[in-house]
């Protein structure tokens, strides 16, 4: 599971952290549910957002809940889930943009996926999700032509990019990604007027991912001597610091212009944790260089499999598939240091001082 909003489960509260958790297993599920069971393995944190907004639009009344059955991912316990047209949104996003990773990789013959039979076999995985992603989009009137146009531009220009290349160049893709499926929630949630500043959410959202992914991977890439946007555009830390605040403060503003039933959930994890992400990349120390190689995509996988049916991923602590990261399970909160005191606010009455 990935994603850089990951939020402290701790200090969500229990009634947010039951909702995101419930978010969390709907678009599991629905992968599951729709794909098979490998194809739960794009799950991820931002994906769910989707799910999130097109919910907080419609207070629950589109698709609403059921009761899901036990999962070695919840201790074996069952849990109230998100169903309906978001979390199946979500899944083709998350399906579709999975099959870029994994054609990149590919192509860039990494790990493993340097050996011929690997690559033939992710390569019909990765065309297989990119497929059941379309179908799904199409089932929920979202064109993932958008998405795939997004990321074969993002190739081209990450070729042609050099010192000075303005950094946002580099970013436009997955904003322009990004900002159609944020837009097409309020179309699912019968609130067209929320497009617009849906899609102004969710570009800023895809330029924050796209750099925070940038400023968190900056080390591991010069070690390695794979491309890294802010180092292959000489873009400074400051400056990219700077685009980041501004982008969670663009995020905040365009979400007071939307409509919401119910915009807690929304709120906390698009304002609040979306500012702890941008604290955690900037302010982490660079780790110690690694003389172990990062696993391929394959190989993660596998890794993950074995974690995901141990319960690890869900309530323990466990090293991340790819990296080789110390990580917290789902349960048990991630990435909270000392910040569990703060208030667990919601989106009208938010009273933390947070100014917005």
């Amino acid at each position: 599971m990935f994603g850089i909003v990951r939020p402290c489960t701790r200090r969500l509260g229990e009634s947010l952290r039951n909702q995101w958790m419930a978010h969390l297993c709907g678009l599991c599920l629905a992968l599951r549910k729709d794909h098979g069971q490998f194809a739960r393995v794009v799950t991820n944190y931002d994906g769910l957002l989707i799910s999130v907004l097109t919910e907080a639009q419609t207070g629950g009344e589109s698709g609403g809940r059921r009761t899901a059955g036990p999962c070695p991912l919840r201790g074996m316990r069952t849990a109230s889930v998100v169903q309906g047209e978001g979390a199946r949104l979500a899944a083709a996003v998350s399906l579709v943009l999975a099959s870029a990773k994994v054609r990149d990789h590919v192509a860039d013959g990494d790990g493993m996926l340097a050996r011929r039979p690997v690559a033939v076999a992710a390569r019909r995985v990765a065309e297989g999700w990119g497929r059941a992603g379309e179908r799904t989009g199409l089932d929920v009137g979202f064109d993932t032509a958008v998405l795939v146009d997004a990321v074969d531009r993002q190739f081209g220009i990450e070729a042609l990019a050099g010192p000075g290349t303005p950094i946002l160049t580099v970013t436009e893709p997955t904003e322009t990604a990004t900002a159609a499926a944020f837009a097409h929630t309020a179309v699912l949630a019968g609130r067209p007027g929320n497009a617009p500043a849906l899609a102004e959410a969710g570009l800023l959202f895809g330029r924050l991912a796209h750099l925070l992914d940038a400023v968190e991977d900056r080390e591991a890439d010069a070690a390695s001597g794979a491309w890294n946007p802010l180092t292959a555009t000489g873009t400074s830390l400051g400056e990219a610091r700077r685009l980041a605040d501004d982008a969670v403060h663009g995020v905040r503003l365009a979400l007071r212009e939307a409509e919401f039933a119910d915009p807690a959930l929304a709120h906390v994890l698009l304002v609040h944790e979306l500012r702890n992400s941008v604290e955690r990349a900037f302010s982490a120390p660079p780790e110690p260089p690694s003389r172990r190689e990062r696993r391929g995509l394959v190989a993660g996988c596998a890794v993950w499999v074995g974690l995901a049916c141990t319960c690890q991923m869900c309530c323990g602590t466990f090293e991340d598939p790819w990296s080789g990261q110390q990580r917290d399970g789902a349960c048990r909160g991630t990435d909270c240091g000392d910040c569990c005191d703060c208030c667990g606010c919601c989106g009208d009455g938010c009273d933390c001082g947070c100014d917005c």
